[in-house]
């Protein structure tokens, strides 16, 4: 992580310009690989298949296997690590190797932030991209500290990332309007 430091008062510790996190989990890439297998096993069944014989059975064979192991490598692939950005503007947090799932909250919607040490995956359903109606959303890629936001229509949004207690002192900072024109980044 490279962050550009600025003081915000006499005496302060000084605050990223720029805050970037990371959150992984490395026993994703296990159920990428039964995702792969299930794919191969699709393709396997169709190439290999005995077509002349109970050709529904196999249709659907292949076609199942073929589409649950697309769905586990997306959504192992997609979520085996999170990206949390905090800069002037926004709050960006983007999911997997390309990126996507992505959600980017205005500051300006943002009226708290406040540190969990110990989000699960259990707390949430499971792991990527949720939502509970009684919790808000959250992006969940393994358990352990996240930063949680209370946005201005009464919503929340979590987000599991590495070093959430500085992410949060920086989005409160910038949320009471400590962030001004004239600030020169340190390097």
């Amino acid at each position: 992580m490279r962050h550009h430091f600025r003081r915000i008062g006499p005496g302060s510790t000084p605050l990223p310009e720029v805050w970037t996190g990371r959150a992984s989990n490395r026993m994703q890439w296990v159920l990428a690989a039964a995702g792969a297998a299930c794919l191969a096993l699709g393709v396997k069944l169709a190439v290999d298949g005995n077509w002349t014989t109970g050709i529904a059975a196999l249709l659907m064979a292949v076609i199942g296997c073929v589409a649950a192991g697309l769905m586990m490598l997306y959504g192992t692939l997609a979520f085996v690590h999170v990206d949390v950005t905090v800069d002037r503007e926004a709050l960006d947090v983007r999911c997997g190797h390309i990126g996507l799932p992505r959600r980017r909250i205005p500051l300006d919607q943002v009226v708290g932030a406040d540190f969990e040490p110990k989000v699960t995956p259990h707390q949430w359903g499971g792991w990527g991209f949720r939502w509970r109606p009684d919790k808000g959303t959250a992006v969940v890629v393994r358990r352990g500290e996240g930063l949680v936001v209370t946005l201005s229509d009464g919503k929340t949004f979590t987000v599991t990332v590495d070093d959430a207690e500085l992410a949060v002192r920086v989005i409160r900072e910038r949320i009471r309007g400590g962030m001004s024109p004239g600030t020169v980044p340190r390097s």
